[in-house]
């Protein structure tokens, strides 16, 4: 909104020749004080006083926009400066997936199949977690896990393999009804990848890995036997 604008709509456009002969644009108007409406000509201390109270409405609505604006510069910065920077690095990946979970799929309704799932997922994960493996994503039946992020050790691989056999023993041990077996089979590869890549949006967004080692794994993986854990073949000379 213009100054004429402004003082129509507090009442007073008698001033806007004044305004307009002492070059008061909209710039300006917030920073008028008292002495400068009346070098001006307005001579009512009333019309000062509404004209004063309006331009700290002004001054006011300016400091909270500057504000608003700081603000939201700064949370910009701290959200990028949050995200890690994508790396390569040399990473071990294992794919864990359960035998025949279709089939148990159409023997179980939906609550015993769920209980089943979240089951066999403590039991995976506690096997990663003991050789300090980080669990990346959970894939309904899946499980796939990083051994080298964002923890790396000296030993990453052969972590790795002794995590695939303990994975493979838990589901073993589990007895989620009289007669029912549990086999899982794993697949293991190590190479470069790049690790931390954002990809997704909202609540989809996640860090993902770069490069052919998962899909190496996904594939030992699919190759295994129930209950065997299949592992690159570089990493297993």
């Amino acid at each position: 909104m213009g100054v004429s604008g402004w003082l129509r709509e507090h009442g007073l456009g008698q001033y806007e020749e004044a305004f307009h002969q002492n070059d008061i644009d909209s710039k300006v108007l917030k920073d008028l004080t008292a002495e400068d409406l009346i070098s001006i000509g307005v001579a009512s201390v009333g019309h000062r006083r509404k004209l004063l109270a309006a331009i700290a409405v002004l001054r006011e609505s300016a400091a909270q926009a500057t504000g608003s604006a700081v603000d939201t510069v700064d949370t910009a910065s701290e959200t990028l400066k949050s995200i890690p920077e994508p790396e390569r690095r040399q990473l071990t990946v294992m794919f864990v997936d359960l035998v025949d979970s279709t089939a148990l799929s159409t023997r179980l309704d939906p609550e015993e199949m769920g209980e089943l799932l979240r089951g066999y997922q403590r039991a995976v994960a506690g096997a990663i977690g003991r050789f300090e493996g980080h669990v990346a994503k959970y894939m309904g039946d899946g499980v796939l896990a990083y051994f080298g992020y964002p923890r790396a050790h000296e030993d990453e691989a052969e972590r790795a393999v002794r995590a695939g056999l303990a994975a493979v023993e838990a589901v073993r041990g589990l007895k989620p009804a009289p007669g029912m077996r549990l086999r899982a089979r794993v697949g293991i590869a190590t190479g470069l990848v790049v690790v931390g890549e954002l990809i997704g949006e909202g609540a989809a967004r996640e860090e993902t890995v770069v490069g052919d080692t998962p899909n190496l794994a996904a594939r030992l993986q699919s190759m295994a036997e129930p209950g065997a854990v299949v592992v690159e073949s570089a990493l297993g000379s």
